[in-house]
């Protein structure tokens, strides 16, 4: 199977930080065409926090600060590739579906190539700049559990009382 970004939330922050945030659990794009449009001096406030930091999810189009690496199934990708190309259409000026399937294609194998050699539940961040020059620069970071943590640490454990039946 295929891999791909997912958004994943730790707490409640991305509903308060972004204009509009992305579910949990959708598959993503970093996202940066989101803002090619725009000049600089419109890149504030919850935008700017969007462009600096989010993941573009690719259900809702909304952004989150986390991706984690998921599965995804050839069906799932190609739903995926149609639904961002009508995206990239009616909300970014696409000239037709051609032009924007294959640029829709193009984002989603980025998306696929971050995740490539990565284990199932890397979770990634990333950052946008405009340099001097104001072109877009975009780094990408992985987050790695402590040294000597599984990647899967049990979050809790359930231990039960004497005479609760257990």
């Amino acid at each position: 199977m295929k891999k791909l970004l997912r958004t994943i939330r730790f707490d409640e922050t991305d509903p308060r930080v972004f204009e509009h945030a992305a579910e949990a659990g959708e598959y993503a794009v970093p996202g940066a065409f989101a803002f090619a449009h725009l000049a600089p001096e419109e890149i504030k406030g919850k935008t700017k926090q969007a462009f600096a930091n989010g993941f573009f999810g690719l259900t809702s189009f909304g952004h989150a600060t986390f991706a984690t690496v998921g599965e995804i199934s050839d069906d799932e990708e190609a739903a995926l590739v149609q639904h961002l190309a009508r995206y990239f259409v009616e909300a970014l000026g696409a000239p037709d579906m051609d032009t924007a399937v294959a640029a829709a294609c193009d984002e989603i194998a980025f998306s696929a190539d971050l995740c490539r050699e990565m284990p199932i539940n890397t979770v990634f961040t990333v950052r946008r700049v405009l340099n001097e020059a104001g072109e877009m620069k975009e780094e990408f970071r992985t987050i790695t559990p402590p040294s000597g943590e599984t990647p899967h640490a049990r979050a809790w454990t359930i231990e039960t009382e004497p005479g609760d039946g257990a």
